[in-house]
């Protein structure tokens, strides 16, 4: 029996953190939920298949930690996937700069969720 693929997802809305963990069930991963910078840094060393960043969560520098994440060559390979409200076209580009491998506007992340998640499950 192969060992379940692991996400790790950063956010603080709990309207999203029930639809990830849910989505997350269905397409058989373990999920992480964090909260801090300290918890984020220690869930990503056992490699997980995908992270997944609430760029508007309000407890942590959002970019910031996708700069680390992108830079540090211990998890830079590990596919980053944030979401955003979709009037942030500003963030939206920062982000990319940043390293971040996909954007999403919040609705376009939820309905697609499970196809993302499918995609990681398949591939990784």
């Amino acid at each position: 029996m192969s060992e379940k693929k692991k996400i790790v997802a950063v956010l603080d809305d709990l309207m999203f953190l029930v639809k990830i963990d849910a989505a997350a069930k269905q397409a058989d991963f373990d999920i992480v939920f964090v909260k801090t910078e300290d918890q984020l840094f220690e869930s990503v060393k056992e490699t997980p298949s995908l992270i997944i960043l609430d760029l508007n969560i309000s407890s942590l520098p959002a970019l910031e930690i996708a700069k680390k994440l992108k830079s540090d060559p211990e998890t830079k390979a590990i596919t980053l996937i944030a979401y955003i409200s979709h009037v942030q076209t500003e963030l939206k580009q920062k982000a990319l700069e940043t390293g971040i491998d996909a954007v999403l506007a919040r609705s376009a992340f939820s309905s697609n969720l499970p196809t993302i998640l499918k995609r990681y499950s398949d591939s990784h």
